[in-house]
């Protein structure tokens, strides 16, 4: 039997490349949505309470400067992440720059971030 807490320390010390690579094969070979993946990534930290990062900033607002080229990528990219409906992500990239969410975890904001640029979009971390 594994044991529990070494893989959620393993898990909210992950780096966004390995998020990343993670929610791939989550994915591909499990057939879990990234956005399950990046919720479970991102409880960790909430959970485990001050991860040691006493001068970094917790939270964030992400921003949607632009969805690019592959609109409809990212319009189903914020779709899935953010659990919304069709049409309320589409406002939310239509109205791009602006926020799509605000008060997002570290952990979460950055695997949010890696997801809609890999989708094409421009996101910044505020």
């Amino acid at each position: 039997m594994a044991d529990l807490k070494t893989i959620a320390d393993q898990l909210v010390n992950l780096t966004v490349k390995e998020v990343s690579e993670l929610a791939d094969i989550l994915k591909d070979e499990y057939g879990i949505e990234p956005a399950a993946a990046a919720v479970a990534v991102a409880a960790g930290p909430a959970a485990g309470g001050d991860g040691g990062a006493a001068e970094a900033k917790s939270e964030f607002n992400i921003v949607l400067n632009s969805a690019g080229s592959a609109k409809l990528a990212v319009v189903k990219e914020v779709k899935n992440l953010l659990g919304v409906g069709l049409k309320e992500a589409k406002e939310l990239v239509d109205g791009a720059p602006g926020v799509i969410k605000e008060g997002v975890p570290t952990a979460e904001a950055e695997s949010i971030k890696a997801a809609l640029e890999a989708a094409g979009a421009e996101v910044e971390l505020k």
